[in-house]
């Protein structure tokens, strides 16, 4: 997606394009096939969701064809996570490359050694002090707006979610709306956020038994099988490899 004129275009393909996402089973299909697709275009050609869907077709608020719709669609689902894991950037990661995304993003360390030995900002640990978790890891299931509150986070709170995401320790497991005193539905869908821990458990999430190096490898070559011409400097910028 580029911006020009303070307007958003949209790269888009073709309705009659053979690569095209008609559904959000053929999206599932592709990030369980690739392993790991970010939600818009970026520094590596055809490696997003929105490359391969008509531009015409974003936010039109019908579930069954609009791609936006799909991430609410799909962000429950039990093979994938959703969150922002590129660049800051939304998109999804499979269940089974997940463990390696864990692993080079938070450098080998497990939560508590993440942040005991300074990887991780005080507002951040006050973020995941929120949703109570557990010896492994697992908590509460918290909408973005009650987070917030129960956090305490008021200045960086949307950069602290975003760190935290990039880091693999949120992300968005569903999608939901808030609810009146009476427990009737109102508003917008909001992203609730949890632990990957929360929705696999802890050993699907910390169990790859690779080193950050090896993992990191595994990710490259996977991306290079897809995408051969892919720029390195691109790939660690979208991947986000230090």
């Amino acid at each position: 997606m580029d911006t020009i004129d303070g307007a958003w275009i949209m790269k888009g393909c073709g309705r009659n394009s053979p690569d095209r996402l008609y559904t959000p089973e053929d999206l599932l299909a592709l990030v369980e096939r690739v392993g790991f697709l970010p939600l818009f275009s970026n520094e590596i050609p055809g490696f997003s969701v929105e490359e391969h869907t008509p531009a015409g077709d974003w936010w039109t608020d019908d579930p069954a064809s609009d791609p936006w719709a799909w991430r609410q669609v799909l962000a429950s689902n039990t093979h994938v996570a959703y969150g922002k894991f590129f660049d800051k950037k939304a998109g999804f990661v499979s269940a089974e490359w997940f463990p390696d995304f864990a692993n080079v993003r938070r450098d080998g360390y497990d939560y508590e050694g993440f942040y005991e030995d300074g990887k991780m900002k005080h507002r951040n640990r006050q973020v995941m002090d929120a949703f109570e978790l557990n010896d492994q890891c697992a908590g509460k299931k918290l909408l973005t707006c009650d987070l917030k509150k129960r956090a305490g986070v008021m200045k960086g709170f949307e950069g602290a979610v975003t760190e935290l995401e990039m880091q693999t320790f949120l992300i968005v497991g569903d999608f939901r709306q808030r609810e009146n005193r009476l427990g009737i539905p109102y508003g917008w869908h909001i992203s609730e956020l949890m632990t990957p821990e929360t929705k696999w458990g802890y050993d699907a999430v910390n169990g790859c038994g690779r080193t950050p190096e090896a993992s990191r490898d595994r990710i490259r070559k996977q991306i290079l099988q897809f995408y051969p011409e892919v720029d390195e400097r691109a790939l660690r910028k979208v991947m986000g490899f230090r």
